[in-house]
Protein backbone atom coordinates (compact mmCIF):
# COMPACT_ATOMS: atom_id res chain seq x y z
CA UNK A 1 0.00 0.00 0.00
CA UNK A 2 1.30 3.45 -0.90
CA UNK A 3 0.53 6.03 1.77
CA UNK A 4 0.02 9.75 1.27
CA UNK A 5 3.25 11.68 0.81
CA UNK A 6 2.30 14.05 3.63
CA UNK A 7 2.79 11.20 6.11
CA UNK A 8 6.45 10.95 5.13
CA UNK A 9 7.14 14.37 6.62
CA UNK A 10 5.57 13.68 10.01
CA UNK A 11 7.57 12.73 13.09
CA UNK A 12 5.74 10.72 15.78
CA UNK A 13 5.17 12.49 19.09
CA UNK A 14 8.22 11.96 21.28
CA UNK A 15 6.21 12.56 24.44
CA UNK A 16 3.68 9.85 23.60
CA UNK A 17 6.46 7.49 22.49
CA UNK A 18 8.37 7.75 25.77
CA UNK A 19 5.13 7.38 27.73
CA UNK A 20 4.31 4.22 25.78
CA UNK A 21 7.76 2.74 26.41
CA UNK A 22 7.51 3.51 30.12
CA UNK A 23 4.09 1.85 30.16
CA UNK A 24 5.49 -1.28 28.57
CA UNK A 25 8.21 -1.55 31.22
CA UNK A 26 5.69 -0.95 33.99
CA UNK A 27 3.48 -3.71 32.56
CA UNK A 28 6.46 -6.04 32.80
CA UNK A 29 6.62 -5.37 36.52
CA UNK A 30 9.36 -2.74 36.68
CA UNK A 31 9.16 0.21 39.08
CA UNK A 32 9.08 2.93 36.45
CA UNK A 33 8.94 6.63 37.32
CA UNK A 34 7.40 8.46 34.41
CA UNK A 35 8.36 12.10 34.08
CA UNK A 36 7.22 12.34 30.48
CA UNK A 37 3.47 12.87 30.45
CA UNK A 38 2.13 16.39 30.09
CA UNK A 39 -0.86 16.11 32.37
CA UNK A 40 -1.68 16.90 36.01
CA UNK A 41 -1.62 13.95 38.39
CA UNK A 42 -4.71 15.34 40.14
CA UNK A 43 -8.11 13.91 39.35
CA UNK A 44 -10.83 16.06 37.84
CA UNK A 45 -12.72 17.84 40.65
CA UNK A 46 -15.82 16.00 41.85
CA UNK A 47 -18.29 18.75 40.96
CA UNK A 48 -17.19 18.54 37.33
CA UNK A 49 -17.55 14.76 37.26
CA UNK A 50 -20.97 15.07 38.89
CA UNK A 51 -22.07 17.56 36.22
CA UNK A 52 -21.16 15.11 33.46
CA UNK A 53 -23.01 12.28 35.22
CA UNK A 54 -26.09 14.41 35.68
CA UNK A 55 -25.99 15.41 32.00
CA UNK A 56 -25.83 11.75 31.01
CA UNK A 57 -28.79 10.86 33.20
CA UNK A 58 -30.74 13.79 31.75
CA UNK A 59 -30.26 12.39 28.25
CA UNK A 60 -27.68 14.89 26.97
CA UNK A 61 -25.91 12.15 25.03
CA UNK A 62 -26.72 13.23 21.48
CA UNK A 63 -24.98 15.29 18.81
CA UNK A 64 -24.38 18.94 19.62
CA UNK A 65 -23.64 21.94 17.37
CA UNK A 66 -20.30 21.45 15.64
CA UNK A 67 -18.64 24.47 17.27
CA UNK A 68 -19.91 23.60 20.73
CA UNK A 69 -22.95 23.96 22.93
CA UNK A 70 -24.22 27.56 23.22
CA UNK A 71 -23.98 27.26 27.00
CA UNK A 72 -20.33 26.24 26.79
CA UNK A 73 -19.52 29.03 24.36
CA UNK A 74 -21.11 31.45 26.82
CA UNK A 75 -19.12 29.96 29.70
CA UNK A 76 -15.93 30.49 27.68
CA UNK A 77 -16.95 34.05 26.80
CA UNK A 78 -17.61 34.74 30.49
CA UNK A 79 -14.27 33.19 31.46
CA UNK A 80 -12.34 35.31 28.94
CA UNK A 81 -14.07 38.49 30.15
CA UNK A 82 -13.51 37.56 33.81
CA UNK A 83 -9.84 36.67 33.45
CA UNK A 84 -8.54 38.89 30.65
CA UNK A 85 -11.23 41.51 30.10
CA UNK A 86 -11.92 40.23 26.58
CA UNK A 87 -15.23 40.73 24.80
CA UNK A 88 -16.13 37.99 22.32
CA UNK A 89 -19.37 36.89 20.71
CA UNK A 90 -20.40 33.27 20.04
CA UNK A 91 -19.42 33.50 16.35
CA UNK A 92 -15.82 34.09 17.48
CA UNK A 93 -15.62 30.88 19.55
CA UNK A 94 -15.11 27.27 18.50
CA UNK A 95 -14.90 24.32 20.88
CA UNK A 96 -12.91 21.29 19.79
CA UNK A 97 -11.70 17.92 21.00
CA UNK A 98 -8.85 19.40 22.99
CA UNK A 99 -6.61 22.38 22.24
CA UNK A 100 -4.49 20.16 19.97
CA UNK A 101 -7.50 19.47 17.75
CA UNK A 102 -8.40 23.16 17.66
CA UNK A 103 -4.86 24.02 16.54
CA UNK A 104 -5.10 21.38 13.82
CA UNK A 105 -8.34 22.90 12.55
CA UNK A 106 -6.76 26.34 12.65
CA UNK A 107 -3.79 25.40 10.49
CA UNK A 108 -6.02 23.53 8.04
CA UNK A 109 -8.25 26.57 7.69
CA UNK A 110 -5.44 29.12 7.55
CA UNK A 111 -2.53 27.78 5.51
CA UNK A 112 -1.97 27.38 1.80
CA UNK A 113 0.98 25.37 0.44
CA UNK A 114 4.18 27.29 1.12
CA UNK A 115 2.75 29.60 3.79
CA UNK A 116 5.22 30.01 6.64
CA UNK A 117 4.56 29.88 10.36
CA UNK A 118 7.22 31.24 12.71
CA UNK A 119 7.78 28.92 15.66
CA UNK A 120 10.15 29.85 18.50
CA UNK A 121 12.31 26.90 19.56
CA UNK A 122 12.13 25.04 21.88
CA UNK A 123 8.53 24.36 20.89
CA UNK A 124 5.69 21.97 21.67
CA UNK A 125 6.23 18.89 19.53
CA UNK A 126 2.98 19.12 17.55
CA UNK A 127 3.32 22.68 16.23
CA UNK A 128 5.64 21.96 13.29
CA UNK A 129 3.96 18.65 12.43
CA UNK A 130 0.52 20.24 12.23
CA UNK A 131 1.88 23.08 10.10
CA UNK A 132 3.40 20.55 7.69
CA UNK A 133 0.18 18.53 7.55
CA UNK A 134 -1.59 21.68 6.36
CA UNK A 135 1.00 22.22 3.61
CA UNK A 136 2.72 25.01 5.49
CA UNK A 137 6.39 25.53 6.29
CA UNK A 138 7.56 25.82 9.91
CA UNK A 139 10.24 28.49 10.33
CA UNK A 140 12.13 28.07 13.58
CA UNK A 141 13.74 30.78 15.68
CA UNK A 142 16.23 29.06 18.01
CA UNK A 143 16.52 30.42 21.55
CA UNK A 144 18.60 29.41 24.54
CA UNK A 145 18.84 29.67 28.29
CA UNK A 146 20.82 32.91 28.01
CA UNK A 147 17.72 34.62 26.57
CA UNK A 148 15.27 32.71 28.76
CA UNK A 149 14.04 30.85 25.67
CA UNK A 150 12.22 33.97 24.40
CA UNK A 151 12.27 35.71 21.03
CA UNK A 152 12.56 39.42 20.30
CA UNK A 153 11.69 41.68 17.37
CA UNK A 154 15.29 41.37 16.22
CA UNK A 155 14.76 37.63 15.88
CA UNK A 156 11.51 38.16 13.98
CA UNK A 157 13.13 40.57 11.54
CA UNK A 158 15.55 37.82 10.50
CA UNK A 159 12.82 35.18 10.17
CA UNK A 160 10.01 37.03 8.41
CA UNK A 161 9.56 36.67 4.65
CA UNK A 162 6.88 37.48 2.12
CA UNK A 163 5.37 34.06 2.87
CA UNK A 164 5.02 34.55 6.62
CA UNK A 165 1.41 33.93 7.65
CA UNK A 166 1.49 33.46 11.42
CA UNK A 167 3.54 33.46 14.62
CA UNK A 168 3.04 31.06 17.52
CA UNK A 169 3.43 32.41 21.06
CA UNK A 170 3.17 29.78 23.81
CA UNK A 171 3.24 31.39 27.24
CA UNK A 172 3.67 29.79 29.75
CA UNK A 173 5.71 27.54 27.51
CA UNK A 174 5.77 23.83 26.98
CA UNK A 175 8.56 22.68 27.35
CA UNK A 176 10.51 25.55 28.99
CA UNK A 177 7.96 26.92 31.46
CA UNK A 178 8.97 30.50 30.62
CA UNK A 179 6.47 33.38 30.48
CA UNK A 180 6.49 36.48 28.29
CA UNK A 181 5.79 39.68 30.22
CA UNK A 182 3.49 42.31 28.76
CA UNK A 183 6.55 44.50 28.16
CA UNK A 184 8.14 41.72 26.11
CA UNK A 185 4.96 41.06 24.17
CA UNK A 186 4.21 44.65 23.16
CA UNK A 187 6.99 45.06 20.54
CA UNK A 188 6.25 41.58 19.18
CA UNK A 189 2.60 42.53 18.79
CA UNK A 190 3.51 45.80 17.03
CA UNK A 191 5.77 43.89 14.64
CA UNK A 192 2.99 41.44 13.78
CA UNK A 193 0.53 44.26 13.16
CA UNK A 194 2.94 46.08 10.85
CA UNK A 195 3.65 42.89 8.86
CA UNK A 196 0.05 41.56 8.88
CA UNK A 197 1.07 38.40 10.73
CA UNK A 198 -1.63 36.44 12.57
CA UNK A 199 -0.70 35.71 16.19
CA UNK A 200 -1.56 32.27 17.58
CA UNK A 201 -1.47 32.60 21.35
CA UNK A 202 -1.42 29.20 23.05
CA UNK A 203 -2.46 29.91 26.64
CA UNK A 204 -3.25 26.41 27.85
CA UNK A 205 -0.99 26.79 30.94
CA UNK A 206 -2.18 30.27 31.91
CA UNK A 207 -3.40 29.20 35.37
CA UNK A 208 -0.17 27.42 36.32
CA UNK A 209 2.19 30.29 37.21
CA UNK A 210 4.56 30.32 40.18
CA UNK A 211 6.68 32.31 42.60
CA UNK A 212 5.09 35.71 42.02
CA UNK A 213 5.17 35.65 38.23
CA UNK A 214 2.07 36.74 36.33
CA UNK A 215 0.45 35.78 33.04
CA UNK A 216 -0.37 38.28 30.31
CA UNK A 217 -2.13 37.49 27.05
CA UNK A 218 -0.72 39.24 24.00
CA UNK A 219 -4.32 39.92 22.95
CA UNK A 220 -4.75 42.19 25.99
CA UNK A 221 -2.38 44.79 24.56
CA UNK A 222 -4.99 46.52 22.38
CA UNK A 223 -8.16 45.92 20.41
CA UNK A 224 -6.09 45.91 17.20
CA UNK A 225 -3.84 43.17 18.56
CA UNK A 226 -6.84 41.18 19.78
CA UNK A 227 -8.33 41.33 16.28
CA UNK A 228 -5.05 39.94 14.91
CA UNK A 229 -4.85 37.12 17.48
CA UNK A 230 -6.35 33.68 17.92
CA UNK A 231 -6.38 32.65 21.59
CA UNK A 232 -6.08 28.89 22.17
CA UNK A 233 -6.99 27.44 25.55
CA UNK A 234 -8.98 24.71 27.29
CA UNK A 235 -9.71 22.89 30.50
CA UNK A 236 -7.10 20.14 30.19
CA UNK A 237 -4.35 21.64 32.35
CA UNK A 238 -6.25 24.16 34.46
CA UNK A 239 -8.93 21.74 35.66
CA UNK A 240 -7.07 18.41 35.36
CA UNK A 241 -9.29 17.34 32.46
CA UNK A 242 -6.83 16.06 29.86
CA UNK A 243 -8.88 12.98 29.03
CA UNK A 244 -12.12 14.90 28.59
CA UNK A 245 -10.69 16.52 25.42
CA UNK A 246 -12.13 20.03 25.46
CA UNK A 247 -10.24 22.99 24.05
CA UNK A 248 -11.29 26.15 22.29
CA UNK A 249 -10.20 28.98 20.03
CA UNK A 250 -11.31 32.60 20.24
CA UNK A 251 -10.59 34.73 17.21
CA UNK A 252 -11.81 36.35 13.98
CA UNK A 253 -15.27 35.12 13.02
CA UNK A 254 -14.27 34.34 9.42
CA UNK A 255 -11.50 32.01 10.57
CA UNK A 256 -13.67 30.41 13.27
CA UNK A 257 -16.37 29.70 10.66
CA UNK A 258 -13.83 28.02 8.38
CA UNK A 259 -12.55 25.89 11.27
CA UNK A 260 -16.14 24.92 12.09
CA UNK A 261 -16.76 23.81 8.51
CA UNK A 262 -13.72 21.51 8.64
CA UNK A 263 -14.81 20.08 11.98
CA UNK A 264 -18.28 19.39 10.61
CA UNK A 265 -16.75 16.96 8.12
CA UNK A 266 -14.30 15.33 10.53
CA UNK A 267 -15.35 15.08 14.17
CA UNK A 268 -18.91 16.49 13.94
CA UNK A 269 -18.71 17.90 17.47
CA UNK A 270 -16.87 17.58 20.78
CA UNK A 271 -18.20 14.86 23.10
CA UNK A 272 -21.47 16.06 24.58
CA UNK A 273 -20.79 14.98 28.17
CA UNK A 274 -17.32 16.51 28.10
CA UNK A 275 -18.91 19.80 27.10
CA UNK A 276 -21.27 19.71 30.06
CA UNK A 277 -18.28 18.96 32.29
CA UNK A 278 -16.45 21.98 30.84
CA UNK A 279 -19.46 24.22 31.48
CA UNK A 280 -19.29 23.21 35.13
CA UNK A 281 -15.53 23.74 35.17
CA UNK A 282 -15.79 27.34 33.99
CA UNK A 283 -18.99 28.30 35.80
CA UNK A 284 -18.30 26.49 39.07
CA UNK A 285 -15.90 27.08 41.97
CA UNK A 286 -12.29 27.68 40.95
CA UNK A 287 -10.56 26.83 44.25
CA UNK A 288 -9.27 23.50 42.94
CA UNK A 289 -7.05 25.37 40.47
CA UNK A 290 -5.23 27.15 43.28
CA UNK A 291 -4.79 23.95 45.28
CA UNK A 292 -3.16 22.30 42.28
CA UNK A 293 -1.08 25.38 41.46
CA UNK A 294 0.32 25.53 44.98
CA UNK A 295 1.23 21.84 44.87
CA UNK A 296 3.08 22.30 41.57
CA UNK A 297 4.88 25.37 42.93
CA UNK A 298 6.09 23.41 45.95
CA UNK A 299 7.32 20.60 43.74
CA UNK A 300 9.10 23.01 41.41
CA UNK A 301 10.92 24.78 44.23
CA UNK A 302 11.98 21.51 45.81
CA UNK A 303 13.04 19.66 42.68
CA UNK A 304 14.76 22.55 40.93
CA UNK A 305 17.21 23.15 43.76
CA UNK A 306 18.14 19.49 43.73
CA UNK A 307 18.36 19.21 39.93
CA UNK A 308 20.86 22.04 39.41
CA UNK A 309 23.23 20.41 41.90
CA UNK A 310 23.68 17.37 39.63
CA UNK A 311 26.97 17.37 37.70
CA UNK A 312 26.79 18.34 34.04
CA UNK A 313 23.25 19.70 34.24
CA UNK A 314 22.23 23.35 33.85
CA UNK A 315 18.72 24.74 34.01
CA UNK A 316 16.91 28.04 34.36
CA UNK A 317 13.99 28.05 36.74
CA UNK A 318 10.60 27.76 35.03
CA UNK A 319 7.96 30.37 35.78
CA UNK A 320 4.90 28.34 34.80
CA UNK A 321 3.48 25.10 33.32
CA UNK A 322 4.85 21.96 35.04
CA UNK A 323 8.08 21.11 33.25
CA UNK A 324 11.79 21.45 33.83
CA UNK A 325 13.89 21.72 30.68
CA UNK A 326 17.54 21.25 31.66
CA UNK A 327 20.54 21.16 29.35
CA UNK A 328 22.16 17.76 29.99
CA UNK A 329 24.64 17.68 27.10
CA UNK A 330 27.65 17.91 29.42
CA UNK A 331 26.32 15.13 31.64
CA UNK A 332 25.53 13.01 28.59
CA UNK A 333 29.06 13.33 27.19
CA UNK A 334 30.61 12.69 30.59
CA UNK A 335 28.59 9.48 30.73
CA UNK A 336 29.91 8.41 27.33
CA UNK A 337 26.86 9.30 25.21
CA UNK A 338 27.25 11.65 22.24
CA UNK A 339 23.49 12.12 21.90
CA UNK A 340 21.23 13.15 24.74
CA UNK A 341 18.53 10.90 23.28
CA UNK A 342 20.83 7.90 23.85
CA UNK A 343 21.52 9.09 27.40
CA UNK A 344 17.77 9.32 28.06
CA UNK A 345 17.16 5.86 26.57
CA UNK A 346 19.85 4.36 28.81
CA UNK A 347 18.39 6.15 31.83
CA UNK A 348 15.01 4.53 31.17
CA UNK A 349 16.51 1.11 30.52
CA UNK A 350 18.84 1.06 33.54
CA UNK A 351 17.17 3.21 36.18
CA UNK A 352 13.55 3.08 34.94
CA UNK A 353 13.19 6.87 34.85
CA UNK A 354 11.33 8.17 31.79
CA UNK A 355 12.23 11.65 30.56
CA UNK A 356 11.57 13.12 27.11
CA UNK A 357 14.61 13.92 24.93
CA UNK A 358 14.67 17.50 23.70
CA UNK A 359 15.02 16.48 20.04
CA UNK A 360 11.27 16.59 19.49
CA UNK A 361 11.16 20.08 20.98
CA UNK A 362 13.90 21.44 18.73
CA UNK A 363 16.53 21.43 21.50
CA UNK A 364 18.54 18.19 21.33
CA UNK A 365 20.85 19.13 24.21
CA UNK A 366 17.94 19.18 26.63
CA UNK A 367 15.46 16.83 28.26
CA UNK A 368 11.98 17.60 29.53
CA UNK A 369 10.98 16.44 32.98
CA UNK A 370 7.41 16.82 34.16
CA UNK A 371 6.91 17.54 37.85
CA UNK A 372 3.23 16.70 37.59
CA UNK A 373 3.77 13.77 39.91
CA UNK A 374 4.27 13.33 43.65
CA UNK A 375 7.25 14.80 45.49
CA UNK A 376 8.10 11.31 46.69
CA UNK A 377 8.41 10.04 43.12
CA UNK A 378 10.30 13.13 42.02
CA UNK A 379 12.85 12.77 44.81
CA UNK A 380 13.22 9.09 43.97
CA UNK A 381 13.71 9.91 40.30
CA UNK A 382 16.45 12.41 41.11
CA UNK A 383 18.18 9.80 43.28
CA UNK A 384 18.19 7.46 40.30
CA UNK A 385 19.39 10.13 37.86
CA UNK A 386 22.22 11.05 40.23
CA UNK A 387 23.20 7.40 40.54
CA UNK A 388 23.05 6.94 36.78
CA UNK A 389 25.39 9.88 36.19
CA UNK A 390 27.79 8.69 38.88
CA UNK A 391 27.90 5.14 37.53
CA UNK A 392 28.56 6.23 33.95
CA UNK A 393 30.90 9.17 34.47
CA UNK A 394 34.41 8.23 33.44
Amino acid sequence: MQLAKRIETITPSSTLAITAKAGELAAEGFDVIGLGAGQPDFNTPDFIIDAAAEAAKAGHTKYTPTAGLPALKQAIIDKLKRDQGFIYNPQEIIVGNGAKHVLYLLFQALLNPGDEVIIPAPYWVSYPEQVKLAGGVPVFIPTGQEQQFKITVSDLEKAVTGNTKALIINSPSNPTGMIYSREELEPIADFCLSHDILILSDEIYEKLVYNGHTFSSIAQISDRVKAQTVVINGVSKSHAMTGWRIGYAAGPAQLIKAMTNIASHSTSNPASLSQYAAIAAYNGPQESIEVMRQAFEKRLNTVFDRLIELPGISCIKPQGAFYLFPDVQEASEACGFEQVSDWAAALLEEEKVAVVPGTGFGAPEHIRLSYATSLEKLEKALDRIERFIKNHTK
